[in-house]
């Protein structure tokens, strides 16, 4: 996938981590420090009426805590913490990098759109329908009947 800030550079990292262990807890008496480490990204394309109306929003995650976010409705990069607010400031002075997070709800969202289409909008799964006598309990004869409906695509669904 795409991200509209590009990775961290190593400087920027090595900065970060450290900030991050900063602000850390240490760990108990004995216990060592995790030696595992998560950075991740996640770029998400909300659609309003197909192309009409669309939001890009760019995420980045460290250890499952988002720390800086870039919303094409605000325009620029907003830091979620004291490490993201400093990503962020570099990030929105490098005229490159916030022009691309800028324009991606056309070469990113848009874009893609038209490929994902058959998979997303027009996906339609049929349901499976499953009816059955139900005893009821004031009588010993069977006088009602259950439907079951599971495994369909999209959510709305009207049964009658």
């Amino acid at each position: 996938a795409m991200g509209s800030g590009g990775a961290l550079g190593a400087g920027t990292m090595l900065v970060a981590l450290v900030a991050l262990v900063a602000l850390g807890a240490h760990p108990a008496h004995g216990e060592e420090l995790s030696r595992i480490f998560q950075d991740a990204f996640k770029a998400e394309c909300h659609f309003l009426n197909g192309t009409e109306r669309v939001r890009f929003v760019d995420r980045y995650i460290y250890n499952r805590e988002q720390y800086v976010h870039f919303d094409s409705d605000v325009g620029h990069y907003v830091g979620d913490n004291r490490v993201g607010e400093f990503q962020a400031k570099m990030w929105n002075s490098q005229e490159g990098t916030l022009e691309n997070a800028r324009t991606a709800v056309d070469w990113y969202c848009r874009n893609n759109y038209e490929a994902f289409t058959p998979f997303t909008i027009d996906r339609r799964v049929a349901p499976q329908v499953e009816i059955f006598p139900v005893q009821s309990s004031s009588a010993p004869q069977t006088n009602r009947l259950a439907c079951a409906v599971s495994d369909f695509y999209p959510a709305p669904i009207e049964v009658r």
